[in-house]
């Protein structure tokens, strides 16, 4: 099952996130399948490649709460 999720990134103090198709049984920093957006919690943006957010909904991938919330937001 894939699921959108978040990956962390960037460095101490200085987090972003990648929104990221990954497989089920993946970790958090494991091999993801594609990625599909990122979102920086400290400026507060978000960049979501749509199309291809909306392959992997339409495949049936399950997003994650919080990865839900920024998509709802955006």
């Amino acid at each position: 099952m894939v699921k959108l999720r978040l990956k962390r990134c960037g460095r101490k103090q200085r987090v972003l996130y990648q929104i990221v198709a990954i497989d089920v049984r993946s970790r958090r920093e494991g091999r993801d399948l594609q990625k599909v957006g990122f979102y920086d919690p400290i400026e507060n943006k978000t960049y979501s490649h749509v199309p291809a957010i909306l392959y992997f909904l339409e495949k049936g991938a399950q997003p994650t709460e919080t990865v839900r919330d920024i998509l709802r937001k955006a």
